[in-house]
């Protein structure tokens, strides 16, 4: 508890603190007049004063108590404070809706720890490097959900992407782009930002199961009439070719993801169509895009200072205080 008062403390005229270099100075002139009020007596040995006294043996206590002292008041001196600094950010922020896959190939684990993971953490970083905007995260498999509606509250939002788990959504076979992207866009539908924008990754293709209501291209034609800008990101490893298959023949792993498709609801909506290879290729998009979609953001600061002199005086005032009770009762000489 002491230290955390004490690296709280800023010293508005620490050049004061130069002053301690007196201190042996003040120590051998208090020694110096202590000697000469000293009482002495000329013997003939001093054999039978060899064994001292506890009262001997403490009386360093004095001068410390003054060195103290002077030393506290040198600090009282140097102006210490307790600076608290607010920060505070404000501005035009954007309404921006995550719309990620969480089928079960983003299990695969070609980026490392898997393409999910990765995902989850890429996010997490540009949600904290928004201060401004609001947020919301829809996920999409063999159907569409909405985990976090639109957002000021980076907690609960950060809490939500931490807990995606294409587990849960096993049961449900395909993939939905287009469902998908329509839930993201009705999320930004009663928005009133200036600026709609919708992140949608995958590392797929549509692949609809027979419950499916709204395909990909109605998809963009929804996000185009709610002037919704759709930024799509494509995830997974590079792929090397498989056994059999000679360099530069269709590998089927590789074609696996629908970059036509995705590159369709960008350049139709206003955005653009990234390939993420890896984790890094995923952070430098998410970059690039927190570029593109800048937020009108002012920072303030302000600051107050409380003045902590008070309780170095008052140490000071003790230490003199002890000095002079002990001085003139336990350590008192005669005459």
């Amino acid at each position: 508890m002491l230290y955390d008062w004490i690296s709280q403390l800023k010293f508005q005229y620490p050049w004061v603190f130069a002053a301690l270099l007196l201190l042996p100075l003040f120590a051998w002139l208090y020694l110096r007049k202590e000697k000469k009020r000293s009482p002495f007596l000329v013997v003939s040995t001093v054999r039978s004063f060899r064994e001292k006294s506890w009262k001997q043996r403490l009386t360093w206590l004095l001068p410390a108590l003054r060195m103290l002292a002077i030393a506290c008041i040198i600090a009282a001196l140097a102006r210490p404070q307790a600076r608290f600094e607010q920060r505070r950010s404000e501005g035009e922020g954007i309404d921006i809706i995550l719309c990620m896959d969480a089928s079960g190939s983003m299990g695969s684990r070609d980026i490392a720890p898997s393409r999910m993971e990765a995902a989850k953490e890429v996010a997490a970083e540009f949600v904290r490097s928004r201060p401004v905007d609001r947020i919301g995260l829809v996920v999409f498999a063999g159907e569409s959900f909405t985990l976090c509606p639109l957002t000021g509250d980076r907690n609960m939002l950060l809490t939500q992407i931490d807990q995606i788990d294409i587990r849960q959504y096993d049961n449900m076979r395909g993939t939905v782009i287009g469902e998908g992207l329509a839930k993201a866009v009705e999320r930004l539908q009663k928005s009133n930002s200036k600026s709609k924008v919708v992140i949608l990754l995958t590392d797929g293709k549509e692949d609809p199961p027979e419950t499916r209501i709204i395909d990909p291209l109605t998809a963009i034609e929804i996000a185009r009439a709610k002037s919704v800008k759709v930024y799509t990101i494509g995830i997974s490893g590079e792929v090397a070719p498989a056994a059999g298959i000679s360099k530069g023949a269709s590998n089927p792993a590789a074609d696996f993801l629908d970059e036509a498709l995705l590159t369709n609801i960008a350049t139709s909506t206003g955005g653009q169509f990234f390939r993420a290879k890896d984790k890094d290729g995923l952070s430098k998009i998410y970059r690039q895009i927190d570029r593109l979609e800048k937020s009108k953001v002012e920072t303030f600061y302000s600051s107050r200072s409380e003045e902590r002199y008070f309780p170095f005086l008052l140490a000071a005032l003790v230490a003199v205080f002890l000095e002079q009770v002990l001085r003139f009762t336990v350590f008192r000489r005669f005459p």
